[in-house]
């Protein structure tokens, strides 16, 4: 007697595998954003809207002026593997769309309260609604040539994913770093992408890719980068790379497009850094934006289930042509950082003028002084800045060596702790209310941190866009307004320090000159007052007579 065991393995349900499909495409509301703007430039749109509520977790909606689609390909398109890009596996090799398995429709309406409309040519339209992957029905629309997609209740019946999705600030964050990426691909095309009705990126259709990234990330990182063009063989590598002096250790940017495909590739990113060799300082990290170009055979875009990653034929050649693309790049003058503004002697902004040049003052020079060689305990040397970024002076010890910017940067911060451990910072009402633009990321921290933006004396209100505008500010302080004063009467003229930082709260920047002393204050020595003076606040004076006080102390500080 035979006893027949009963089946296991059954064949799932439409509905059970679109939302194991949608596990695979559909991780978060960057993702459908994603998938739905990849479509709409398949369909060759020249002007994309985004439109997200709640970070997309509550809408998403995606609109385009591409081409549409009749009724039956509308109704075809929510079945898997429905698409319009291969019709065999051999169309696999080369493809040139963004999309191509016929996954991502079905997948994110298995999961969402899903809505289509499209036409193809702007007289007739078609409407399809679907719920958690049932058709709720089909009907006539009327709208103008293209599609728009929307999305509400992403995971609203799949709980236990809709709670791991991250804070509405992070998932905005990333649904803007997806919509920038696909932004870069197509400099053409107009890209608008708006959260809870307020504009984060508005990119009108570009002539070139720097053009596309000064209106992605301001003029200030544009001016930075410099063209890539490499050809070697089959492969063109072409992009941005930016110049060693602006590079810093954070807010890099670094992105690899494959035939106009983004994908995450962190060794090709490497071996880009690799063509800097050592202009970089070790912690340094430069922005990279790499396009690269080569035949459909020698790469492959069918191995990730998101398509972010790609496996090359010939790996280690397209990362050697990589860094030599960057290092060619970087060959040229206009890739050098300047040592300062001639014209101002050694080490004060100035640049060496060679050997044999005569020194300042045309008289020779000792090159070892008659003086005693112990320092004075009780002075120290005038300071000497090299390269219009480090700070040199002796002390006790020997000799120190400062950055300059991240000094300054340092008392800006002890500043600002006083204030936020203390009473808050004293601030003034301008006229004319300030206008600054910052990036999303910024954006956000400014939101996140109103109050204690206030307390430091800045109070931000939205404008328009990514912009907000600044009525009080923090009052300025002595030093900053003295210079200020010197270099010119208005408080708001671009020869002042409020052009190049209207908050008066920016440090020092690297490759800045520091104010030179005169020749009678250079050559006197600093001495430590031991007097309390009004307006001396380092407490350090000139040997010189005070008129209101003793020896020395008559509070002329600084530069």
């Amino acid at each position: 007697m035979t006893v027949q065991s009963a089946v296991r393995i059954a064949v799932l349900a439409p509905q059970v595998a679109d939302q194991i499909a949608a596990g695979e495409v559909v991780e978060r509301p960057a993702s459908v954003v994603k998938e739905l703007v990849e479509n709409a430039l398949d369909a060759g749109a020249r002007a994309i809207r985004v439109e997200i509520e709640d970070g997309g977790k509550s809408l998403i909606r995606v609109s385009d002026d591409g081409e549409g689609m009749a009724r039956p390909d509308a109704e075809l398109a929510l079945s898997r593997h429905a698409t319009s890009k291969i019709r065999e596996a051999a169309d696999l090799i080369g493809v040139g769309t963004f999309g191509f398995r016929g996954e991502a429709l079905p997948a994110i309406a298995s999961v969402s309260r899903f809505e289509l409309e499209t036409s193809p040519d702007g007289a007739t339209g078609t409407r399809l609604r679907v719920v958690g992957g049932k058709r709720e029905g089909v009907e006539d629309a009327v709208r103008r040539r293209g599609t728009t997609v929307t999305v509400r209740g992403l995971f609203f019946n799949m709980p236990a994913r809709r709670k791991f999705l991250r804070a509405q600030a992070t998932e905005t964050r990333a649904v803007a770093e997806a919509v920038t990426l696909l932004a870069l691909t197509r400099p053409e095309t107009a890209f608008t992408l708006s959260s809870d009705d307020r504009t984060l990126i508005d990119a009108r259709p570009a002539a070139d890719a720097i053009e596309r990234v000064a209106a992605l990330w301001g003029g200030a990182l544009a001016d930075t980068l410099l063209p890539i063009a490499r050809r070697e063989g089959p492969l063109e590598v072409r992009g941005f790379a930016q110049r060693p002096a602006q590079a810093k250790p954070t807010g890099r940017k670094g992105y690899v497009f494959v035939r106009g495909r983004p994908i995450r590739d962190p060794f090709i990113l490497r071996a880009g850094e690799a063509g800097y060799r050592s202009t970089l300082a070790p912690d340094d990290r430069p922005s990279l934006i790499l396009f690269l170009d080569l035949p459909g055979d020698a790469v492959d875009v069918n191995v990730h289930p998101s398509k972010l990653e790609v496996r090359f034929r010939d790996k280690f050649f397209v990362e050697k042509v990589v860094e030599e693309a960057v290092r060619e790049a970087l060959g040229p003058l206009a890739a050098a950082a300047p040592l300062g503004v001639g014209g101002q002697g050694l080490g004060i902004g100035g640049s060496w003028a060679g050997p044999g040049a005569d020194l300042p003052g045309g008289a020779p020079q000792d090159l070892f002084g008659s003086g005693p060689l112990t320092p004075d305990p009780r002075s120290l040397a005038p300071l000497l800045q090299v390269f219009d970024t480090y700070i040199i002076f002796q002390s006790d010890s020997g000799v120190a060596i400062v950055d300059q910017h991240s000094a300054h940067e340092r008392v800006l911060y002890e500043r600002v702790m006083h204030q936020l451990t203390g009473d808050g910072a004293p601030a003034q009402r301008l006229l004319l209310p300030l206008t600054l633009e910052f990036s999303g990321a910024e954006l956000e921290a400014v939101e996140a941190h109103r109050e204690l933006l206030r307390r430091v004396g800045f109070e931000a209100e939205a404008f328009s866009g990514r912009s907000v505008s600044c009525t009080p500010r923090p009052t300025r302080t002595p030093d900053s307004t003295r210079r200020a004063a010197s270099r010119s009467s208005s408080p708001i003229s671009p020869e002042g320090d409020s052009a190049r930082s209207p908050t008066g709260w920016s440090a020092s920047r690297r490759r800045s000159p520091v104010a030179r002393p005169s020749r009678r204050a250079s050559g006197s020595r600093w001495r430590r007052c031991g007097n309390s003076c009004s307006g001396c606040s380092a407490r350090r004076c000139r040997p010189t007579t005070c008129t209101a006080g003793p020896r020395w102390c008559n509070c002329r500080v600084g530069s």
